[in-house]
């Protein structure tokens, strides 16, 4: 049985000071560094082994795969892919959340984050992040979990919802009360190449 490690990278410094962060690169603080580390103690001590890791391109994504494995006892490749970053948040990149509800009105900051087609101005939508992960994961992922093989993603909180839409666990009505939390190994079991199951450890 294939299984699928996903895990949203630890608290980065933008995560701290409550900003829109999207595809500015930012690092992660000392607690994010920890949150990885863990969350690869927890994969060991689950017994589980990544045959392939994945991650986007961004700092806090990368380098949390990079503590992941550290933690895990692991020495793996990472591959990394644009089409695996951050939703992109346009004109609210760098804002503190609460001025952007100040600047452009905290319903319409509710729509932008909430909605599954409504980007923000110069931004993605979570559709639109749909539209990237879902054939990335069909050339790259999906072929690898069909051939029995363990693959971690460290990836982002909207690239990770995204991937849940596309293996059909969530749909756009009700994807908005899917959270994950940073630093937290969550995996997917599958069953005849059909994804079956997930849960943290």
């Amino acid at each position: 049985m294939s299984k699928l490690i996903l895990i949203r990278h630890g608290q980065s410094t933008w995560n701290l000071e409550n900003r829109f962060t999207g595809f500015r690169d930012v690092p992660l603080t000392a607690q994010g560094e920890r949150e990885a580390h863990t969350g690869g103690k927890k994969i060991k001590a689950s017994g589980l082994i990544p045959d392939m890791v994945f991650t986007s391109t961004l700092e806090r994504a990368w380098r949390t795969a990079e503590l992941v494995l550290v933690g895990a006892g692991l020495n793996l490749p990472l591959i990394k892919s644009d089409d695996l970053r951050e939703r992109d948040y346009g004109n609210l990149s760098g804002l503190n959340k609460a001025e952007a509800a100040k600047e452009f009105g905290e319903g319409q900051v509710h729509i932008w984050r909430r909605s599954y087609d409504m980007p923000p101005p110069g931004g993605e939508s979570l559709a639109d992040v749909v539209a990237r992960v879902k054939p990335y994961y069909e050339k790259h992922i999906a072929l690898e979990l069909a051939a029995g093989k363990t693959v971690l993603i460290a990836a982002h909180g909207n690239s990770l919802r995204a991937l849940m839409v596309v293996l059909d666990f969530y749909t756009r009505d009700n994807i908005n009360s899917f959270e994950i939390p940073n630093g937290e190994p969550l995996i997917v079991e599958f069953a005849a190449g059909i994804p079956t199951q997930y849960y943290y450890l």
